[in-house]
């Protein structure tokens, strides 16, 4: 799967000590780039969305939510795929929420559409290229990336497809359970999926099928 000649590849020698602060720095532009979307206020992602909808049929609150979507995730994705949770598993679903707090004062709020839609873009770019580098680390993915990159690696399916093709169906999930569902859903959906094999791409950690 790794492809030698990428830019970053080499990330994959690194030492224990080095390849943890490449997680952590990973995980925090993960949480950059969720504060910049969702401070640009052009709607919230499909996951969002989804656990919007959710907590409306279930008594739990949001947070709550999030974190069981993700244990569900983990549970599928070692059920079906055999994707083994590690170290970055357990810090995503932890540090990227703090992380999302703690960088709040630091994000621009812009209010002019074309500025919010320019923020929200390179919102989900920085994302792609958190999400190479904090898998790069080798200490296991997310909920949601270790799902979609275990589906690639099952059925040899390009991960920007994958990624878009969990994306819609979230999408049409949160539409039936009454989740706040708008353009920058949709954009995100259609477009995280292209940015996170780029980002993997930097890191050799997907070949161009």
């Amino acid at each position: 799967m790794a492809a030698p000649s990428a830019p970053l590849a080499r990330t994959a020698s690194w030492p224990t000590a080095a390849r943890s602060a490449l997680l952590l720095v990973g995980l925090l532009l993960f949480g950059a780039s969720v504060r910049l979307m969702l401070d640009a206020r052009v709607g919230v992602g499909p996951w969002d969305a989804l656990n919007a909808g959710l907590v409306q049929h279930v008594p739990i609150t949001f947070g709550q939510g999030s974190i069981l979507i993700g244990a569900v995730l983990v549970a599928l994705a070692y059920a079906w795929l055999r994707v083994r949770p590690g170290l970055g598993t357990v810090l995503n679903m932890v540090l990227i929420g703090v992380f999302i707090d703690l960088l709040a004062p630091f994000s621009p709020h812009p209010t002019a559409l074309p500025v919010q839609w320019a923020q929200f873009a390179f919102g989900v770019l920085l994302m792609g290229f958190a999400t190479g580098t904090y898998i790069a680390s080798r200490f296991g993915a997310g909920p949601r990336d270790g799902l979609v990159l275990g589906l690639g690696e099952r059925y040899a399916w390009p991960v920007a497809r994958v990624r878009t093709g969990v994306e819609l169906l979230v999408v049409a999930v949160a539409v039936v359970l009454g989740g706040p569902v708008g353009w920058g859903t949709l954009a995100f959906a259609l477009s995280i999926g292209p940015s996170m094999a780029l980002g993997l791409r930097l890191y050799g950690l997907e070949r161009r099928k």
